[in-house]
């Protein structure tokens, strides 16, 4: 009787675990359709993309609208551009984001909780509300209008709070009496810091250098109000102007368009297991 009970929950549970694959399945296929669609649009004709019903799969794969699109679009020129903002922004954040995290979590000073509580009041702050206030500060104040000063120097305070607040979580639930035990040995805060904590936080430390890379790279608001010269431009920007050149020369446009997806999926695919690990221990630790 056990054993026949046993076999019927074990087909059940074998039965509960097709289903949720399906079902992660078809979400997964959701979530890649429309990059699909842009590749596939990419490789057509303008009067087949126009066509009803639309083709899944294109008939004839037209790789020269790639090489039309290099012909206009100076890709290389707008990936140094980008990158130049990327690199020492998402740097300079995530080193910030630790050394301030480190700082609500392990040390003790004067005001603390009256400090992190304000800081944690400004993540509900909107954008909009700061937006002119830093332009006629960066522009008039500063003299920075037309560089990348003005999208980089933000991430030097962690790049928003929200990843100080991060990184601060996951200390925390590391034992302080590590830290202790690496004083008693003679080690300093920064040598307890980067040899014993970052290591232990460092799906941490992923999320938020990608949380930083995703909103740099889709911040075509910012980058937009502050770079003026062609010659700055950023894939955001160059996308925009691009299209409305070509006007209706869709597939060439969307070759454009698939070229600037390229650097985010690598970049993801490098770190999408830490990644991944980073948000399923934030949710245990909370």
């Amino acid at each position: 009787m056990a054993a026949k009970y046993v076999r019927k929950k074990t087909r059940k549970e074998k039965m509960i675990n097709l289903l949720a694959s399906l079902f992660v399945l078809v979400l997964a296929a959701l979530v890649l359709l429309p990059i699909w669609w842009i590749f596939r649009s990419s490789l057509m004709s303008t009067a087949t993309i126009n066509e009803y019903p639309p083709s899944f799969i294109p008939h004839e794969w037209l790789w020269a609208n790639y090489s039309k699109a290099l012909e206009t679009f100076e890709y290389w020129t707008y990936f140094k551009n980008t990158f130049t903002i990327i690199v020492p922004a998402v740097t300079f954040g995530t080193i910030t984001a630790i050394f301030c995290g480190y700082a609500f979590a392990r040390l003790r000073f004067r005001g603390k909780k009256i400090f992190f509580n304000i800081c944690v009041g400004t993540i509900l702050l909107p954008g909009m509300v700061t937006l002119i206030p830093l332009y006629v500060m960066w522009t008039k104040g500063f003299g920075l209008g037309d560089t990348y000063w003005p999208l980089i120097l933000p991430f030097l305070t962690g790049g928003g709070f929200f990843n100080i607040f991060l990184i601060r979580q996951f200390l925390m639930t590391i034992p302080i009496e590590l830290d202790e035990a690496a004083a008693i040995d003679g080690a300093s805060r920064m040598r307890i810091l980067w040899t014993i904590l970052v290591p232990s936080i460092k799906p941490a430390i992923v999320v938020v250098a990608m949380m930083l890379f995703i909103q740099i790279w889709n911040d075509l608001l910012q980058q937009i109000i502050y770079i003026n010269s062609m010659d700055k431009f950023t894939f955001a920007i160059a996308l925009t102007n691009f299209t409305g050149s070509f006007g209706t020369n869709w597939p060439v446009a969307l070759a454009a368009t698939f070229m600037t997806i390229l650097p985010g999926i690598f970049i993801y695919v490098l770190g999408q297991k830490s990644f991944v690990e980073g948000i399923v221990l934030t949710g245990m630790k909370n």
